[in-house]
């Protein structure tokens, strides 16, 4: 098995078992972290320890290896196919294309006449302003306290935050870039890439490995995570489950 085969799961029994809520052969994290949860298997047991977790008509998000299938008590919310990526450094067709640029060039500063935004950390107090922007921009779900999962940097605009970009998942020797977005106002400007570089740099400097997760039709997206150094992994299926 890769280290990030079943990430979830493998998330909720190690580094992030504290935020880990289980039933059986089944986990999820607290409801005020985040609404994803895993089992061991996806198995007919897999999925009644699930349902053990949630209440009535309760709402999960799980990552498959397969697109979802239906199962008996379960109603399929939304979904869509999400690689997952992996940074391996330098990328080979960003140095093709600009021959002697240093991957350390490419941060997408704003001009070369102005200083890249200052870049906060955001805690709990910024956790309302966190959630308007992700609410509208969805990049992926974000709940009241996600920022508790790790490192989220933001920039701000006259007081208002209007990119973001943090850590969510972690196993060993992996912490997952998460929640990268920027408002519709403020695109542009080269934020995603520079808050991206920022999470990179603190993730590598704790000697772990940056993997993310994007959905497949974000094209843009995934050009920009390519460019940074990223390479897919594997094809998952994100599936939003309702217990009937």
């Amino acid at each position: 098995m890769h280290a990030l085969d079943n990430v979830i799961w493998k998330a909720l029994t190690t580094r992030q078992a504290e935020f880990a809520e289980s039933f059986n052969q089944a986990r999820r994290f607290v409801p005020e972290v985040s609404p994803l949860a895993a089992f061991r298997e996806p198995t007919t047991e897999g999925y009644e320890s699930l349902a053990g977790l949630l209440s009535t008509r309760g709402t999960i998000g799980l990552f498959l290896e397969m697109p979802y299938q239906a199962r008996p008590g379960w109603s399929f919310v939304a979904g869509a196919p999400m690689p997952e990526m992996v940074y391996e450094g330098a990328n080979a067709q960003l140095q093709a294309s600009h021959p002697g640029l240093h991957p350390a060039d490419s941060r997408g500063r704003l001009s070369p006449h102005k200083p890249d935004p200052e870049i906060v950390e955001l805690g709990a107090a910024d956790s309302p302003d966190m959630m308007e922007l992700t609410a509208l921009t969805k990049p992926g779900p974000f709940n009241k306290r996600t920022h508790e999962l790790g490192t989220y940097l933001g920039i701000r605009r006259n007081g208002k935050l209007v990119a973001l970009a943090g850590e969510r998942l972690k196993v060993p020797g992996y912490t997952e870039v998460s929640a990268v977005c920027t408002h519709p106002e403020h695109t542009g400007h080269g934020y995603a890439r520079i808050l991206t570089n920022e999470v990179l740099k603190r993730i590598r400097g704790r000697g772990e490995t940056p993997f993310l997760h994007v959905r497949e039709d974000n094209v843009r997206a995934i050009e920009l995570y390519e460019s940074l150094g990223f390479s897919r992994r594997v094809l998952l299926h994100f599936a939003v489950l309702r217990k009937e």
